[in-house]
């Protein structure tokens, strides 16, 4: 079957796989996005009551940032089987770990009840939060990847990387809501725990809706050539893990250097903004939650169109834009957070979230192009999720800490500033995927080594190396 013939078979049900992954990475982004903004929000007052504010939110802030610890065991995993039995069944596992785990936080019992088994068991279950996310995003992202085009393969693998802020979109919004009809009083004695119930019920949609669509085609194919090899050979095959480690070792480099600014700013300008917009500049819970509420609004409309500007010209020129523009906005940022006027804030949001969609849209294309289908689910992860221990998850952490030490946001400019710079060398570094035939690649899993460089360079349209 030549490429014509396996695109339009596989665009057939492309839409479908598309909102699959859509709803889903958006009911995961919900829960985990529900535990930030309680986390800058309340679980200071309900899990570390005997702490100052602004310690109780930094507290709070660690054991959100351990969710990001699990994310790469999560990445491990659920890349490891994901290449070995498929992209949709452990897509369902994900799912209901994440909402098990959210719906058990809207059932735990806070500190005045149980004590210190309190915030140990909130650490937990974050815990099973980022390792559920740490495999949901590459079997998402790869399951469009692998039903589509390559023509237009940025604008519709950005779809699931949608699922982002309109999870952020869903979890602030619902507790906006909450916040608005309820007292101080009665949201920390129960409204906080609706949103998180709520998962129970998004999740049952959410597998519904995911059940029912297909696996990979090029997964299937990958999974054929693999199981003729082995009966060839007569040999098992190394873990994918190993192969990803051993010949793909400089893409996950660039993968993690790619998502530093990407990840930190994101949190820097959705989370921590909660807090220093609270704390700091002296807005109403209510106000910022609003703020954050827009400005996600405008960037999940943004998203594809900067996925459908990557097939156009390229995947590193968007990202790069994005990554010089979020390092340059940082210091912009806080001084508009600082006037005290909601316009500024929303502005000063929503710029910053438009430079962060120039990165977060092009993503999930030019990491499913890094590496072959025998491997993709691996090194598409691992890159993403082993980033974030070091990006995502001490960005709101290190950000109050340097609000607290220094009194200043100056500091926590320069830090997504350095991010930023990491990111454009990373970038740089990388190799431009746009156009390549992930089939092509599938087809270079046949031989170790030379064939598949082969496939990598047919697929760029370069000569292979000799």
């Amino acid at each position: 079957m030549n490429a014509s013939a396996r695109g339009t078979t596989a665009s057939s049900s492309l839409p479908r796989v598309v909102a699959a992954s859509l709803i889903g990475t958006t009911i995961e982004w919900y829960d985990y996005f529900l535990y930030g903004t309680a986390a800058a929000l309340v679980f200071g007052r309900l899990f570390f009551p005997h702490s100052d504010p602004l310690t109780g939110t930094l507290l709070s802030f660690l054991t959100y940032a351990i969710g990001f610890a699990a994310r790469p065991l999560g990445a491990l995993v659920f890349g490891h089987f994901g290449d070995r039995v498929g992209r949709k069944k452990l897509l369902v596992v994900s799912l209901l770990l994440m909402g098990g785990s959210t719906t058990a936080i809207g059932l735990l019992p806070t500190y005045d009840s149980i004590g210190v088994a309190a915030p140990v068991l909130l650490t937990v279950l974050r815990l099973v939060q980022g390792f559920a996310l740490g495999g949901e995003w590459g079997g998402a992202v790869l399951l469009v990847s692998e039903h589509g085009d390559q023509r237009r393969r940025g604008f519709w693998a950005s779809w699931p990387q949608g699922g982002a802020p309109a999870g952020n979109l869903l979890a602030a919004g619902v507790l906006s809501l909450m916040t608005a009809v309820q007292s101080d009083e009665a949201f920390l004695a129960w409204g906080w725990r609706v949103p998180f119930l709520l998962s129970a019920v998004l999740v049952v949609v959410g597998m519904w809706i995911r059940l029912a669509v297909d696996e990979s085609p090029l997964f299937k194919q990958a999974l054929a050539a693999q199981q003729q090899r082995q009966k060839e050979r007569r040999t098992a095959e190394r873990p994918p893990l190993v192969e990803v480690l051993r010949d793909h070792w400089r893409e996950v480099l660039v993968a993690m250097g790619a998502r530093m600014a990407e990840n930190i700013s994101y949190y820097v300008m959705t989370t921590f903004v909660l807090t220093y917009a609270v704390t700091h500049a002296h807005f109403s819970k209510q106000t910022a939650l609003n703020a954050v509420l827009i400005a996600s609004a405008i960037q999940f409309t943004l998203i594809p169109l900067f996925g459908a500007l990557s097939d156009r010209v390229g995947r590193k020129p968007v990202y790069l834009v994005g990554a010089v523009g979020v390092g340059a906005w940082a210091f912009v940022f806080f001084g508009l957070v600082d006037t005290k006027s909601f316009g500024s804030l929303v502005t000063a949001v929503t710029v910053g979230l438009v430079f962060h969609s120039a990165m977060y849209a092009p993503q999930a294309a030019f990491f499913s192009e890094l590496f072959a289908t025998r491997m993709r689910y691996s090194g598409a992860s691992i890159g993403a999720q082993f980033s974030s221990v070091a990006a995502g998850a001490p960005a709101p952490l290190i950000a109050t800490a340097l609000l607290r030490d220094y009194g200043s946001a100056t500091p926590i400019a320069v830090y997504v500033a350095i991010a930023a710079a990491i990111t454009v060398l990373a970038v740089l570094c990388g190799r431009e995927t746009r156009g390549r035939d992930l089939a092509e690649v599938a087809g270079g899993d046949v031989q170790d080594g030379g064939a598949g460089q082969e496939a990598d360079a047919a697929a760029a349209g370069k000569p292979a190396a000799t």
